[in-house]
């Protein structure tokens, strides 16, 4: 699974695999793929440089990158108290009525909420990105599009490439037009913040769209038939994220998280609001059935959406109530059947594509005939 983008990057198979958890990273970059550890949980510097420490004492030399949250538009000045002060009351008491309807205890006294996600503020993310240029990162990718310009000028002084998420052709010019070297074209099966464009359609679009530049595919693959669809795209790569939550180095504190990843079908995610206040993919759960109610308060923009609930996951994930029980989760969810280990994830990754080449070449060469 070797392209232009994955040889420049010295790396056997053009699989970038996002997640937040070090260890699955590693594996990634280990098993011949490009590991992307996740930043946004990260709300403390420190916090951070320790797990890229342990990355880089487990990775065996191989590249890997950082994955960030930042608004391409620099807002300073705004604290968390700030916006915590903008969430109105009433959506406060829905928040306390679906807990208690449900049971859910509370937090010990004086526990911290351990999902509270601040990494979209200004000061947070920046001083991620303070700590992630210390070390040899390869790839800086920004989940909420391009990433202001002087984070761009500074990561290419330090020779790091930049990517941003797209969900059209539209965003892919804007980001081609900001400076950005990869655009993840990422379809409307994926799971986390999504847009409405399915990635059989998106993927080739954007691809002509920002030509020469190259694209990597995401949403909806996770097999090795897949990437070889990807790469007759146009794609250079894949992005894969979701995958990932059910392999055996992926810590997720939760077996019965797990047990609902593995039971669940292509048809149990939706695209909800619930979680931050944006579309994002998530598994369909009582939870984000009441945020979608119409008879409900409904969601805040981000970010008041995702501060006004973090507490509440906490809790659901704490205590496993599992009609609330949830995560962010791609329709790929439905082969996810059986934990394994990301190296035999990727053994999977290749029989696959190797079938599926084979195939096209069959075809191929019956048609020349």
């Amino acid at each position: 699974m070797q392209t232009e983008l994955s040889q420049e990057l010295g790396i056997e198979h053009a699989v970038f695999g996002f997640t937040p958890f070090p260890a699955v990273a590693a594996a990634i970059s280990r098993a011949g793929g490009f590991g992307v550890l996740g930043a946004v949980r990260y709300t403390a510097p420190d916090e951070l440089r320790r797990d890229l420490d342990w990355i880089e004492a487990h990775v065996g030399g191989r590249p890997y990158g950082l994955d960030v949250v930042m608004p391409a538009k620099k807002v300073e000045g705004v604290t968390e108290a700030d916006v915590e002060a903008m969430i109105p009351e009433g959506h406060r008491q829905f928040v306390r009525d679906t807990l208690a309807k449900h049971g859910v205890p509370e937090l010990a006294e004086g526990e911290a909420s351990g999902w509270r996600i601040t990494g979209w503020m200004e000061q947070v993310a920046r001083g991620q990105l303070d700590v992630a240029f210390d070390y040899p990162i390869r790839l800086l990718a920004n989940a909420l599009g391009s990433p202001p310009a002087d984070v761009i000028a500074r990561a290419h002084d330090q020779s790091v490439l930049v990517a941003a998420l797209a969900g059209s052709a539209r965003h892919a010019r804007k980001h081609r037009d900001a400076g950005i070297d990869i655009v993840v074209a990422q379809g409307y099966e994926a799971g986390g913040h999504t847009g409405e464009i399915a990635s059989m359609v998106l993927t080739p679009e954007v691809v002509d769209a920002v030509a020469p530049l190259p694209v990597l595919a995401a949403g909806g693959i996770g097999s090795g038939q897949q990437v070889a669809a990807a790469l007759a795209l146009g794609a250079q790569g894949v992005w894969l994220g979701s995958l990932w939550l059910t392999t055996t180095e992926a810590d997720l504190h939760s077996p019965a998280l797990t047990r609902k990843l593995l039971a669940a079908g292509s048809g149990d995610t939706v695209r909800s609001r619930a979680l931050t206040g944006k579309p994002a993919r998530q598994l369909r759960t009582e939870w984000t059935d009441a945020w979608d109610d119409p008879d409900g308060p409904g969601t805040l923009p981000m970010p008041l959406q995702g501060l006004l609930v973090a507490e509440a996951v906490s809790r659901i994930q704490k205590y496993e109530v599992d009609p609330l029980l949830g995560t962010p989760v791609g329709q790929i969810v439905g082969r996810m059947t059986s934990e394994r280990s990301v190296q035999a994830v990727f053994d999977d990754l290749t029989r696959g594509f190797e079938r599926a080449v084979d195939r096209v070449n069959r075809i191929a060469g019956r048609s020349g005939q």
